[in-house]
């Protein structure tokens, strides 16, 4: 609130026209102030309230008259907030809004709200008072907006989660409405799914469904059915209010329940609708831009899902490992893409000095940050099995590794379960990726404990073989086996419950689990088995009902002398960089465009963007640059590929380093065996730290 104070010197007074009470203006004013508004005494006695600070913090009006404002402080901050109110009192001060950003307010039901407040003493005009004018920052647009994509970004990982851990179809489609009414807060979420005569649509999950639209419901796939319109305009469809919609007829069922608004988006797999999401709600114009893009991401995602469940239906038992392999390499490239708009948004959010001080906001932006996270280690879990993550074989100590293990398990697990080690003279190196073979001896180990739940023995023991077990041999298949490598086997014996038949014949199944429901993903042996086999080694397993598991890898062994390497050095980080480096961006994916932007930005380079290969040669050929990297993605579209440009803009500036990068990690395998040693590859996703080494790797090796 102005103070007298504030006028300019010699600057005229004006009076209100006469007949007009200047005391009932300011009473008005006081009523009307769209911010809470509180007359304050030198006591921290509660004079007057306006009613926006009654609806703000839960009271009457009348209530928080004669209130004390300590009342309105939360416990644990109230000692600090005494204190400085006693201070304030022997010195009044105007204090504008935005000045103290640590600020919370404490409502009448015990609840906190996030709060801006400004202090305006009247003692200059002769009255002990100060008015306090406060206003919910969770009300600024730009945090509102913030928060509520952090919300979108929680729910989209949950559902990625889901879409990974299970492959129950019911499931996915009994949970996905509970996702999207509770992302979107509204009354009711449905998935129609095409059938296959695609005549009608079906009714396969919802919240708050009305008459004649039940789980199991048909309606008539055709251009005035609300479904069948969206059908037959195969993009996003927004109804502002279904009173004066025209386009379809709409059922008076949705009239009825009082629903007005709604948004619906195709579900397509491979380029054909083969359902829709949609979303009704009872209020108008409801939905947006941010609504029709999370929308978008989840049916995304639940399609990749539904075609990961149904193909893995069509196939057999020998056809299920290579298929399902393929088909979760889709999955990587897709949900990586996601997790890189997802993690890189919610850095940005966590940076941002609206929400710097809201532990409201922190704690929203931990959920989905932990979310994301648990996300990419699934994603990597499956790329593990499909055989197309990216490993980096070095030379292994296995005895080191194991006694380094055996240490760490002999604490971490029940201590009625002994370890024993015995290893091959002369502790045979294995080539591997360290990293890789340290996890899947710990996801054996883990298993041999569960089997183990009364304690037992577990055992350790490596020989070397002059070539594999011919089972074995026939089911690798390599073309690089030309029977002259020579293997380590490596096995992980345990005393416990042993596994039937049936169990053993599909142990390496992606997702075959005999654990109880939320216990495992089935990914766990899986990902050894694809791991191994990547390795140009094999696995197998022994066991019998009550005599125990023994699980078997076989490595290549070191043929030649060489040093175990030892750990690499620290890559530089984002510092090292030059500041104002000229970057060259191409990026195919807008919302992942976005936010390489602004970690470039925040890395202080100058970036031009582009989202095709023929956009950035264009940008070339009129002038722009010359630029210093060039980062872009590997899959560009329907166009030229991104290892193809970086070939063609490096061959007219040569000294350009190159960085490509992409979420689908058998075109990172392929880039890695065709491309120049001096250029990096980055995969997706990356944090800005992670982009910064890479960057700084590169500009490094350039001379």
């Amino acid at each position: 609130m102005a103070d007298a104070s504030d006028r300019p010197p010699g600057a005229p007074i004006r009076r209100l026209p006469s007949g007009i009470d200047e005391g009932s203006v300011f009473r008005s004013l006081f009523v009307a102030y769209p911010d809470s508004l509180l007359l304050v005494d030198q006591s921290g006695s509660i004079m007057l309230a306006n009613p926006s600070a009654a609806a703000l913090l839960g009271y009457a009006e009348d209530e928080l008259v004669g209130l004390n404002v300590e009342a309105l402080v939360p416990d644990g901050i109230r000692p600090r907030h005494a204190a400085y109110r006693e201070a304030y009192g022997r010195a009044p001060r105007p204090r504008p809004m935005g000045t103290h950003m640590e600020l919370a307010a404490k409502r009448k039901d015990g609840s906190e709200v996030m709060v801006e407040i400004a202090l305006s003493p009247l003692q200059s005009q002769g009255l002990p008072f100060v008015v306090a004018a406060i206003r919910d920052i969770g009300a600024y647009p730009r945090v509102k907006q913030a928060l509520q994509r952090a919300r979108y970004s929680e729910h989209l990982a949950q559902l990625g989660r889901l879409a990974v851990d299970t492959r129950d179809l019911q499931a996915v489609l009994r949970h996905v409405p509970e996702i999207i009414a509770r992302a979107l807060e509204v009354e009711v979420a449905m998935v129609w799914l095409l059938d296959s005569n695609r005549l009608e649509f079906r009714v396969a999950g919802g919240v708050g469904l009305v008459p004649g639209e039940e789980i199991g419901a048909h309606v008539a796939n055709r251009p005035d059915t609300p479904p069948g319109f969206v059908y037959a305009q195969g993009r996003p469809v927004l109804v502002t209010d279904y009173a004066t919609e025209a386009r379809f007829r709409v059922p008076r069922a949705y009239i009825d329940a009082g629903l007005v608004s709604a948004l619906a988006v195709p579900l397509s797999d491979r380029g054909r609708v083969i359902g829709m999401l949609a979303v009704r709600a009872r209020e108008s114009r409801r939905f947006g831009d941010e609504e029709v893009r999370f929308l978008e991401s989840l049916s995304s995602l639940l399609a990749t899902s539904l075609q990961r469940m149904q193909t893995e239906e069509a196939l057999n038992h020998a056809q299920r490992m290579e298929s399902v392999g393929q088909l979760t390499g889709g999955i990587a490239h897709d949900f990586n893409n996601l997790l890189t708009v997802i993690q890189g948004n919610l850095q940005v959010l966590e940076e941002l000095p609206e929400l710097a001080h809201s532990s409201h906001g922190q704690r929203l932006l931990a959920a989905a940050a932990r979310a994301s996270r648990r996300g990419a280690e699934l994603t990597g879990k499956l790329l593990a099995f499909s055989r197309r993550q990216v490993l980096q074989p070095a030379a292994v100590d296995t005895h080191a590794l194991l006694h380094s293990l055996a240490d760490m398990l002999r604490r971490t697990l029940d201590q009625r379960i002994r370890i024993g080690i015995d290893t091959a003279p002369g502790s045979p190196l294995v080539m591997a990726d360290p990293g890789q073979l340290e996890s899947a001896l710990l996801n054996i180990a883990i298993n041999a404990r569960d089997a183990m739940p009364e304690g037992g023995t577990l055992r350790f023991r490596t020989r070397i073989c002059d070539a594999l077990p011919p089972g074995l041999r026939n089911e690798r298949n390599s073309p690089e086996d030309d029977g002259t490598t020579h293997f380590v086997a490596i096995s992980i014996a345990d005393s416990g419950t042993g596994m039937p038949d049936g169990v053993k014949e599909r142990a390496f199944e992606p997702f075959f689990t005999t654990k109880e429901a939320g216990r495992g993903t089935g990914l766990g042996l899986s990902t050894v088995y694809g791991f191994v086999n990547q390795s140009r080694g094999a696995v197998s397993i022994d066991s019998q009902v009550g005599q125990g598991t023994t699980v078997t890898l076989y490595l290549p062994q070191q043929q030649k002398e060489a040093q175990v390497p030892a750990a690499a050095e620290e890559l530089p980080g984002g510092d090292a960089l030059p500041r104002g480096l000229k970057v060259l961006l191409v990026e195919d994916d807008a919302e992942v465009r976005k936010v390489v932007e602004a970690f470039l930005a925040a890395l202080g380079c100058e970036v031009f963007s582009a989202a095709t290969a023929d956009q950035a040669l264009s940008a070339l050929d009129a002038g722009a640059g010359p630029f210093e990297l060039l980062l872009s993605d590997i899959a560009l579209g329907a166009g030229m590929r991104g290892t193809k440009l970086a070939v063609e803009v490096q061959q007219r500036f040569p000294q350009l380093a190159v960085l490509l990068m992409s979420g689908f990690s058998s075109e990172l395998l392929e880039a890695d065996r065709e491309v120049p040693q001096s250029w990096e590859l980055l995969r997706k996703p990356y944090s800005r730290a992670e982009l910064a080494r890479a960057m700084a790797k590169v500009l490094a090796g350039r001379g």
